[in-house]
């Protein structure tokens, strides 16, 4: 937002989604609703983040319906292998430093302590 973009954020009570994802370079969906998201929502060219999990008929599909979305976006990501895996490196990652944290901030407390 600091270099000038327009967020929009849409929910339940949004009218006209559509008219709001068809405007957008970016549609971030995580809704839990499979199927939410159509191509003819998408704007030519669009980005489409999928973040929804969704179970249907013992297959895992995201917020969008992929096959209309890919017609018409210009980078989709899929469900599952989309945003999951970058999720569960971010997480490890944080959770590497809070350890490496807490471990110097406990030697530092207790290194001078005699046993």
């Amino acid at each position: 937002m600091s270099l000038g973009a327009t967020v929009t954020v849409c929910h339940h009570m949004t009218r006209s989604v559509a008219m709001h994802s068809r405007a957008a370079d970016a549609v971030f969906v995580a809704v839990g609703r499979p199927g939410l998201v159509t191509g003819d929502m998408i704007k030519p060219g669009a980005a489409l983040i999928d973040i929804g999990i969704n179970r249907v008929d013992g297959r895992t599909v995201g917020d969008a319906d992929f096959a209309s979305c890919a017609a018409v976006a210009g980078w989709l990501t899929p469900v599952p292998g989309g945003v999951g895996p970058v999720t569960v490196a971010i997480l490890m990652k944080n959770a590497v430093l809070a350890t490496r944290m807490q471990r110097a901030h406990y030697r530092a407390q207790y290194e001078n302590t005699e046993v």
